[in-house]
């Protein structure tokens, strides 16, 4: 395995996208993070990933980490999908085959969004902590919780940390800020900041603008999809109900879903190790396949 490497992809809006590449040398394996976070929440599976033999290619989607915020304000999940098209595109031609994607929560619908449209685009998908049909009431609470500091942002790491502690109390608190520091830009001001641009949810075409057509949608796309899917559930999730996931595997050919139990939404950060673990076991019996 090489890497990291750090390299750029291009958008839909020709808009900068920065990746991080572990070179494990074989299939590639596109991995899009969540709202609100950037490509580093990847690092440890990608590695897992890599030492497996597979290319892990961790995207920081549009706005959000060292990618670049997109002038015309576009942070739909549409625009998003659109951005998961060209980086499956770009990805394809360079490792010449068809990616697989582990996508979380936003990263996860893009994926699936796009790959609705395009059926040809990906080789296997790994939905984490998402379905198109999403607890109302947990998005709600998310979404808060992401823009309660957004403008003011925070004096120090340890204000930030204590923040999270607040909104994630089944976490075990991390000896180190370093990971954390990684997911806050500081600013002139010498305020931390959330690593996305505020336009993501309070801007005039924010990430709530035509979702509810597009999740009806994608739910009556299922029974076309045809590729392999696995989705990965925390037990404690506060947007992905049981049944929410029953219907999903139900109504999807070739799904199947895993519950990772100590983990809620952000089932890599809770429970890495068994997270990772089905992960690979999935992505490798497509390997065998």
């Amino acid at each position: 395995m090489t890497g990291p490497q750090t390299f750029a992809l291009e958008g839909a809006e020709g808009n900068r996208l920065e990746a991080t590449l572990w070179d494990g040398r074989g299939h590639p394996v596109i991995f899009l993070h969540g709202g609100g976070q950037t490509r580093r929440a990847w690092d440890a599976t990608a590695r897992r990933v890599a030492e497996h033999g597979m290319r892990a290619i961790a995207v920081d989607q549009r706005g959000h980490g060292e990618s670049a915020w997109v002038k015309s304000g576009n942070y739909t999940f549409a625009h998003f999908a659109e951005d998961m098209a060209a980086i499956a595109r770009q990805v394809h031609e360079r490792f010449q085959a068809r990616p697989s994607a582990v996508g979380a929560s936003l990263g996860g619908l893009a994926s699936l969004a796009a790959q609705t449209r395009d059926p040809g685009l990906l080789e296997s998908l790994v939905l984490v902590d998402i379905t198109p049909r999403m607890d109302p009431e947990g998005v709600a609470r998310i979404q808060g919780f992401m823009g309660a500091r957004m403008e003011e942002g925070f004096a120090t790491l340890e204000e930030a940390a204590e923040a999270i502690a607040g909104y994630l109390p089944h976490r075990r608190k991390p000896r180190s800020l370093d990971g954390l520091r990684k997911n806050l830009r500081l600013g002139g001001d010498g305020r931390y900041r959330w690593h996305w641009d505020p336009a993501f949810i309070k801007g005039p075409r924010n990430v709530n603008e035509g979702a509810d057509a597009l999740m009806r949608d994608l739910i009556d796309a299922l029974p076309d999809l045809r590729l392999p899917v696995l989705l990965v559930r925390g037990v404690q999730s506060e947007l992905v109900h049981e049944d929410y996931a029953r219907e999903f595997v139900e109504r999807t050919p070739s799904a199947s879903y895993v519950d990772v139990r100590g983990a809620g939404h952000m089932v890599a950060g809770d429970r890495n190790d068994v997270f990772s673990r089905a992960v690979l076991d999935f992505l490798t019996d497509r390997e065998a396949a």
